[in-house]
């Protein structure tokens, strides 16, 4: 189809995330036990102080015998957070909510009323294309293996995750799954991965309303050390402590944006030039990974979200059915995505 000159990209473009984790809460547990809720106990964050050495690389004028003994003998105190298990406890208890909300694609705000009607029948198409059935099971292999226990998940001897689906307060399905045996880097097809797949599929597609509560289990070994996330002090004053962990009400937590990047690590449609066996990046606009301070989606090669976003509304370019699932995973993301003034 030719290019629409007289449709514009909305300067006020807005969606809300449609996968609404809440923060998780850690408890501890025994492994026998792991069942009985009344055998949780929280998992609490305490302070730590240590003296550590010297260790980090030197500048070329501190590389001096001298300088360097002389720094040695100034130890490198610091206060730090910590979180374990108690001694009488080897299980580590990860519980959180998830809702999925119903209306992907449909923006909670957009000031071109031309624009929104283009992107509700690009949708539309979609869903009567496609479906929301690979991203689903996208998403549901990724509460199945535990990806969002980030590294608690590491080192585990065994992990096992609950998946209760609530109406009304009362669990009315339930899934459990041994996380260790699905893989981080595939999507399995077992058939209760596809039965909840097909429920989170529903709710996207606004058939019904989801409610999941999500409960991992991971044997670690009794006394271990635990992971939950850690703060971002902007403002760090001088004496302040050099770590800080998450905690809720005197609980250790994992902050929702954390799970919510765990679940959302679905994106294997990125150009991936070298061919490395790089696995699923996180669904995000320019395919950025923190972690390796690159951004896999270029604008130059057309492959970031706004490119396709735009070339699908306003040239009527509609992309690959992988591109597809891409753009509308990053609907479903949620964020600000209008045309800067």
């Amino acid at each position: 189809m030719a290019k629409n000159d007289t449709l514009k990209t909305a300067s006020v473009l807005a969606f809300e995330r449609k996968l609404d984790p809440s923060d998780a809460l850690l408890y501890a547990s025994s492994w026998d036990k792991r069942q009985d809720e009344q055998q949780w106990k929280p998992v609490e964050v305490r302070e730590k102080s240590v003296r550590g050495t010297i260790s980090n690389r030197l500048k070329a004028k501190d590389q001096d015998p001298a300088k360097l003994d002389a720094a040695i003998e100034n130890p490198n105190l610091q206060t730090v957070d910590v979180a374990t298990l108690p001694h009488d406890s080897d299980t580590l208890v990860v519980r959180f909510s998830l809702r999925v909300l119903a209306g992907a694609g449909t923006p909670s705000a957009c000031n071109n009323a031309e624009y929104q009607a283009k992107l509700e029948q690009a949708v539309a198409d979609y869903k009567q294309a496609q479906g929301f059935g690979e991203l689903a099971h996208r998403y549901a292999n990724n509460l199945a293996n535990g990806r969002f226990l980030w590294r608690n998940r590491m080192g585990a001897e065994q992990v096992e995750v609950s998946i209760r689906q609530l109406a009304q307060g009362k669990a009315t399905k339930e899934w459990n799954f041994d996380a260790l045996s699905l893989s981080l880097r595939a999507f399995e097809g077992t058939a209760d991965l596809k039965e909840l797949a097909s429920v989170i599929a529903a709710a996207l597609a606004g058939e019904q309303h989801l409610l999941l509560e999500v409960v991992a289990y991971v044997r670690m070994g009794s006394g271990q050390e635990v992971f939950p996330s850690q703060e971002l002090i902007l403002d760090r004053g001088r004496g302040d402590k050099s770590k800080t962990l998450y905690h809720v009400s005197d609980i250790a937590g994992i902050h929702s944006q954390k799970l919510g990047n765990a679940i959302r690590t679905i994106d294997t449609w990125y150009p991936n030039e070298n061919d490395e066996d790089l696995g699923p990046i996180a669904v995000e606009p320019y395919g950025s990974v923190t972690t390796q301070g690159k951004a896999y989606r270029q604008p130059k090669q057309k492959a970031d979200f706004y490119s396709l976003l735009d070339n699908w509304m306003v040239k009527d370019q509609v992309p690959p059915t992988e591109q597809q699932h891409f753009v509308m995973a990053t609907l479903i993301r949620g964020g600000v995505f209008g045309e800067a003034g």
